[in-house]
């Protein structure tokens, strides 16, 4: 498969640009990760990952999900945490922690679904508080997660626990982590509940659309990354202007779900469309990424 990959690769150099195999279905063809020593290239949106880990698909506080889809690899700090999250959740009555999607085994992007996920610093935690962490992998593609979001987007609903808010609560403590992603009204619930005294960590819970059945968890760049692209700006930046909580949390649930009314204005011409990761060919990703994918 790797020979396969180079050799892909060095046809696709002599093609033009719009000839050029999308670089998804290369990354998605990948089996296993890159004979290199661990290392985030590029953005979390637009890069890939040399010798990413596996999570191992069973351990005794967590379970990957979806195996058929071989996302269950990151870095190692991410695989680290993951495992550490799943143990600090059993404080709080729950079995463990079902993975979702982390990164496929060289990063890069995914033939569906996420536009990050690509350099093994991203990971998808499901909301479905496990009953048991012995899923056989049938029933892996079978269960799913449950949302916790209301239809309207508005509130939580009644699937939402004190369990979520701690789980959540100790990943946004932890120093490796540089944000959350959830649900608005997730995000609201808990800057309703939280105390006041304990707030500053919630700057790291970030609103944004879609996550209403798992949380996003997304890592800082190792030290030492030299080619991980960190992103901007950073929640430290973000956090002096206190925990989040505040007008544009709101925006979510006023400006966003009912716009307001304004008075009709000319059209502006349409802007051009952005090409999407799944767009994406090598010359999209840095240079880099070309050796990720030859490596064995």
């Amino acid at each position: 498969m790797v020979q396969f990959l180079a050799l892909i690769l060095a046809l696709a150099a002599a093609l033009p640009a719009a000839a050029q195999p999308l670089a998804n279905q290369l990354f998605g063809a990948a089996r296993t990760a890159s004979a290199q020593a661990p290392h985030p290239v590029g953005s979390y949106a637009r890069g890939c990952a040399a010798g990413l880990v596996q999570l191992p698909e069973t351990g005794p506080t967590w379970q990957a999900m979806r195996l058929s889809r071989n996302r269950n690899w990151g870095h190692p700090a991410m695989i680290a945490f993951l495992q550490d999250l799943s143990r600090e959740a059993t404080r709080y009555g729950w079995a463990g922690l079902y993975i979702g999607d982390i990164s496929q085994p060289r990063g890069g992007p995914m033939t569906s679904g996420h536009a990050s996920h690509q350099i093994g610093l991203d990971a998808d935690i499901w909301m479905l508080p496990p009953a048991r962490v012995n899923l056989t992998r049938a029933e892996r593609e079978k269960v799913g997660s449950i949302p916790v979001r209301s239809a309207n987007q508005k509130s939580v609903t009644r699937n939402w626990s004190p369990a979520h808010h701690a789980i959540m609560r100790a990943a946004a403590l932890d120093p490796r982590v540089d944000r959350i992603f959830v649900a608005a009204a997730v995000k609201i619930e808990m800057c309703r509940t939280a105390k006041r005294a304990d707030t500053p960590w919630l700057q790291k819970i970030r609103p944004i659309q879609g996550h209403d059945t798992h949380f996003h968890v997304r890592l800082k760049c190792p030290e030492g990354a030299g080619l991980c692209q960190t992103q901007s700006p950073t929640v430290a930046e973000l956090s002096r202007n206190g925990n989040g909580c505040d007008e544009t949390l709101m925006w979510w649930v006023t400006d966003y779900l009912n716009p307001p009314k304004t008075k009709d204005k000319p059209k502006e011409p349409p802007k051009p469309r952005e090409r999407g990761p799944r767009e994406f060919t090598m010359a999209d990703l840095p240079q880099q990424c070309a050796a990720v994918l030859s490596s064995r």
